[in-house]
Protein backbone atom coordinates (compact mmCIF):
# COMPACT_ATOMS: atom_id res chain seq x y z
CA UNK A 1 0.00 0.00 0.00
CA UNK A 2 1.43 3.34 -1.00
CA UNK A 3 1.90 6.09 1.55
CA UNK A 4 1.70 9.84 1.18
CA UNK A 5 2.05 12.62 3.70
CA UNK A 6 -0.60 15.27 4.28
CA UNK A 7 1.86 17.65 2.61
CA UNK A 8 1.93 15.39 -0.47
CA UNK A 9 -1.85 15.48 -0.51
CA UNK A 10 -1.81 19.28 -0.55
CA UNK A 11 0.93 19.59 -3.17
CA UNK A 12 0.31 16.55 -5.39
CA UNK A 13 -3.42 15.91 -5.17
CA UNK A 14 -3.48 14.48 -8.70
CA UNK A 15 -0.76 11.91 -7.97
CA UNK A 16 -2.37 10.90 -4.68
CA UNK A 17 -5.86 10.52 -6.13
CA UNK A 18 -4.50 8.62 -9.15
CA UNK A 19 -2.82 6.16 -6.77
CA UNK A 20 -6.02 5.90 -4.69
CA UNK A 21 -7.97 5.06 -7.84
CA UNK A 22 -5.85 1.90 -8.20
CA UNK A 23 -5.63 0.86 -4.55
CA UNK A 24 -6.19 2.33 -1.08
CA UNK A 25 -3.37 4.63 0.02
CA UNK A 26 -2.27 5.65 3.50
CA UNK A 27 -2.05 9.34 4.36
CA UNK A 28 0.42 10.02 7.15
CA UNK A 29 0.67 12.98 9.46
CA UNK A 30 3.75 13.49 11.63
CA UNK A 31 5.06 10.16 10.27
CA UNK A 32 2.08 8.19 11.61
CA UNK A 33 -0.69 6.64 9.51
CA UNK A 34 -3.81 8.77 9.98
CA UNK A 35 -6.14 8.23 7.02
CA UNK A 36 -6.86 5.85 4.17
CA UNK A 37 -7.94 7.23 0.80
CA UNK A 38 -9.63 4.91 -1.69
CA UNK A 39 -11.97 5.02 -4.64
CA UNK A 40 -15.66 5.26 -3.91
CA UNK A 41 -16.20 1.94 -5.72
CA UNK A 42 -13.70 0.20 -3.44
CA UNK A 43 -15.37 1.74 -0.39
CA UNK A 44 -18.79 0.55 -1.54
CA UNK A 45 -17.49 -3.00 -2.09
CA UNK A 46 -16.08 -3.08 1.44
CA UNK A 47 -19.20 -1.53 2.91
CA UNK A 48 -21.46 -4.01 1.12
CA UNK A 49 -19.32 -6.93 2.21
CA UNK A 50 -18.77 -7.81 -1.44
CA UNK A 51 -14.99 -7.99 -1.10
CA UNK A 52 -14.24 -11.74 -1.07
CA UNK A 53 -10.75 -11.32 0.35
CA UNK A 54 -10.15 -12.36 3.92
CA UNK A 55 -7.26 -13.27 6.16
CA UNK A 56 -6.73 -16.68 7.68
CA UNK A 57 -4.08 -18.36 9.76
CA UNK A 58 -1.75 -20.65 7.83
CA UNK A 59 -3.29 -23.60 9.63
CA UNK A 60 -6.74 -22.59 8.31
CA UNK A 61 -5.84 -22.39 4.61
CA UNK A 62 -8.09 -24.69 2.56
CA UNK A 63 -6.17 -27.72 1.26
CA UNK A 64 -6.56 -26.71 -2.39
CA UNK A 65 -5.03 -23.28 -1.69
CA UNK A 66 -2.26 -24.74 0.46
CA UNK A 67 -1.28 -27.04 -2.40
CA UNK A 68 -1.20 -24.14 -4.88
CA UNK A 69 0.83 -22.03 -2.47
CA UNK A 70 3.30 -24.85 -1.76
CA UNK A 71 3.73 -25.47 -5.49
CA UNK A 72 4.40 -21.80 -6.16
CA UNK A 73 6.96 -21.67 -3.35
CA UNK A 74 8.70 -24.75 -4.73
CA UNK A 75 8.94 -23.20 -8.20
CA UNK A 76 10.28 -19.94 -6.79
CA UNK A 77 12.85 -21.79 -4.67
CA UNK A 78 14.14 -23.40 -7.89
CA UNK A 79 14.40 -19.96 -9.50
CA UNK A 80 11.40 -20.49 -11.75
CA UNK A 81 8.61 -18.00 -12.18
CA UNK A 82 10.52 -14.75 -11.74
CA UNK A 83 10.69 -14.04 -15.47
CA UNK A 84 6.95 -14.71 -15.91
CA UNK A 85 5.93 -11.56 -14.07
CA UNK A 86 5.07 -8.45 -16.01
Amino acid sequence: MKQFTTGDLNKQVGDVTDAAAREPVVITRYRKPRYVLMSYEHYERIRAGADPRRTVKASEIPDEHAELFAGALDRLSRGEGYDDES
